[in-house]
């Protein structure tokens, strides 16, 4: 069946021969919208000027700042994503560990448990 043994590890795209696009996060989607956004700038430049050369010059500007812009947008998701997942992690790491405890703030305390401490 297909995938199944499969020994060969699959082959990864390098873009300009150093951006691997399947291993580095929000490559692949940068890079997509930067040619969507490069047909666009280029499109609408010819069509409204009808200069070729001037509209190739304005979708390759139209490419990096569209790659650019989703870059560091993904980019900024990405770390706030990893972010949440860590304090989430150690809020459940916290709950396992405190639960039953009298450390723990779900536990209601009683007046003899307040004079104790």
């Amino acid at each position: 069946m297909a995938g199944e043994g499969d020994s060969e590890p699959r082959k990864s795209f390098k873009l300009l021969g150093f951006l691997d696009v399947k291993s580095v996060p929000c490559a692949r989607e940068s890079v997509l919208y930067g040619s969507l956004g490069s047909l666009v700038v280029g499109l609408g430049h010819f069509l409204a000027t009808s200069r070729v050369r001037r509209s190739c010059d304005f979708a390759v500007g139209g490419f990096i700042c569209t790659m650019l812009g989703y870059w560091f947008y993904c980019r900024y998701n990405l770390a706030q994503h990893r972010i949440r997942q860590r304090m989430l992690k150690e809020g459940m790491r916290n709950k396992i560990l405190f639960e039953g405890s009298s450390l723990d703030p779900e536990r209601k305390q009683t007046g003899n448990e307040r004079s104790d401490s």
